[in-house]
């Protein structure tokens, strides 16, 4: 009778591969009939957030916006919104982007004329950017962004979804 012993290794199986690199999370952040959603390729964290585009104090970096902002923040939030719902719908860029949003942009003045408090409008927005480009944050600073400043805000929303929008320009040109 022959015995096998269970501790002898079999010479013709391959000795495992050394690990060389710590794995690193790889969360997909272009995704098939949308826009790239990190444009600037910014790090990501483990959980696969990464940072804004833009910070909440670089407003001036886009003057026309800006100005909008500052001075019809009704507009430029409903604007926003709206950009916002037509990509989260379509996977496409809004057309009519700078088209005014009559209802959106009303609320937000009748709010804001009546308590000063439109920017409360906001805060389900900028949360809303925030989980579409997966930007690590949290609720409290979705409120306090706009509490602080109204303006720059709207500006660092709007040029996020810029990124996103000018992406599909890139994208459809084709290479020579």
């Amino acid at each position: 009778m022959a015995t096998v012993n269970i501790n002898e290794k079999n010479e013709k199986a391959p000795a495992p591969l050394p690990q060389t690199a710590q794995p690193q999370p790889t969360v997909p952040m272009s995704i098939p009939g949308a826009g790239n959603r990190n444009v600037k390729n910014l790090p990501l964290d483990a959980e696969g957030k990464r940072d804004w585009s833009f910070g909440l104090l670089d407003c001036l970096g886009d003057i026309s916006t800006c100005c909008l902002a500052c001075w019809c923040p009704c507009l430029a939030h409903a604007q926003n919104r709206r950009r916002l719902d037509h990509l989260n719908a379509t996977g496409m860029p809004d057309p009519n982007r700078d088209r005014i949003v009559a209802g959106d942009s009303l609320v937000y003045a009748i709010i804001e004329v009546a308590c000063d408090m439109g920017w409360i409008l906001q805060i389900a927005t900028r949360n809303n950017i925030r989980q579409r480009y997966n930007i690590r944050g949290s609720a409290m600073g979705d409120c306090c962004a706009p509490f602080c400043c109204q303006a720059c805000d709207l500006v660092q929303g709007s040029r996020e979804l810029q990124l996103e929008e000018e992406s599909f320009t890139i994208q459809q040109t084709p290479q020579a």
